[in-house]
């Protein structure tokens, strides 16, 4: 019974991969018309229907091309970084809760911080690996700037936990049945978007690939399929943090529809915000972090901490 148990959460695990990769690539051609329509012309429309299949035209393509090898990189650690960081993209949907048959884990919360948490390391590696300035440049960018902002997400995060006391996701759907957390925790859940921007390396605070100042950051030196993973690689965090802001502060309730179209919404939020917003000066990223998300996270936490223990007091 165990075996087959343990047969059917991975055909489940598999499905859910797949279908998160399809969603990458819809999500990639949606980019590009939006992306379009804002500076008045159309986006790719030749190959398929209104230019359906130009994302899988494109894979094939990105796959298919020669690959180069910088001749002074750290070879080993170059060729695995972005199998790793597109490994660890995916391997963060596990945490997506499930009622029945598929992962659904008490702790699921803390899985998200520490896989979070491990994919700045491939950044970081891929820099170095490469061996050139504007990579390595590129690299420490984003290693500053993820760890800064992985500071206020977190604390951001220990207010929602406090008001739902569980590490749990499904319990964010048992707690928002009446009221959803967005009107008891406005501002909060700004600040949560902003910095969910800033943790994927999205406009306007894509330091990491900075195309303007660092030719194209980290990356510079990956071309054909180790580029197309890194490139999947970010558009899964945006899907997965599209998701979890849904989780978080708007309703919670996986089961339904309207829980796939809050996620489209919030996924052509980060679209919308590239198409329209210049990129940060990198002084006030810092700033933002340190001087301004930290210590209203820090009071928030501490408010909502206090109320939670009064009530608690109370019911006692």
């Amino acid at each position: 019974m165990l075996l087959k148990d343990l047969i059917l959460i991975f055909i489940c695990s598999l499905e859910l991969v797949i279908c998160v990769l399809i969603s990458i690539a819809f999500l990639t051609l949606l980019e590009r018309k939006v992306l379009g329509y804002i500076q008045i012309r159309k986006g790719p429309n030749k190959v398929g229907i209104l230019g359906l299949i130009q994302p899988f035209s494109d894979a094939i393509k990105l796959f298919s091309k020669e690959q180069n090898y910088p001749f002074m990189s750290n070879f080993n650690l170059y060729y695995f970084c972005p199998i790793f960081n597109l490994m660890l993209a995916l391997f963060l949907w596990m945490c997506f809760p499930m009622i029945s048959v598929n992962i659904s884990f008490n702790l699921s919360i803390l899985f998200f911080l520490c896989i979070s948490s491990i994919s700045v390391y491939t950044i970081m590696l891929a820099g170095w690996s490469s061996n050139s300035n504007y990579s390595m440049l590129g690299s420490l960018r984003s290693v500053a700037q993820i760890i800064s902002y992985e500071v206020s997400l977190a604390l951001i995060l220990v207010s929602f936990l406090f008001l739902i006391l569980s590490f749990n996701m499904i319990d964010f759907m048992k707690f928002q049945e009446l009221v959803w957390f967005i009107y008891i925790m406005f501002p909060l859940c700004f600040m949560w978007l902003v910095t969910s921007l800033a943790e994927t390396n999205r406009t306007p605070f894509d330091f990491a690939e900075g195309e303007s100042e660092l030719v194209s950051g980290f990356n510079v030196e990956y071309s054909s399929g180790q580029f197309a993973m890194i490139f999947l690689a970010e558009y899964s965090n945006i899907l997965f943090m599209s998701m979890f802001c849904c989780i978080l502060f708007l309703g919670a309730n996986f089961i339904s529809y309207m829980f796939f179209f809050k996620l489209t919404i919030l996924s052509f939020f980060w679209l919308w915000v590239r198409g329209t917003l210049p990129r940060y000066r990198y002084d006030k990223l810092m700033n933002l972090a340190w001087k301004s998300y930290l210590p209203v996270a820090l009071n928030f936490s501490i408010f909502f901490g206090g109320m939670k223990m009064y009530f608690f007091i109370q019911l006692i």
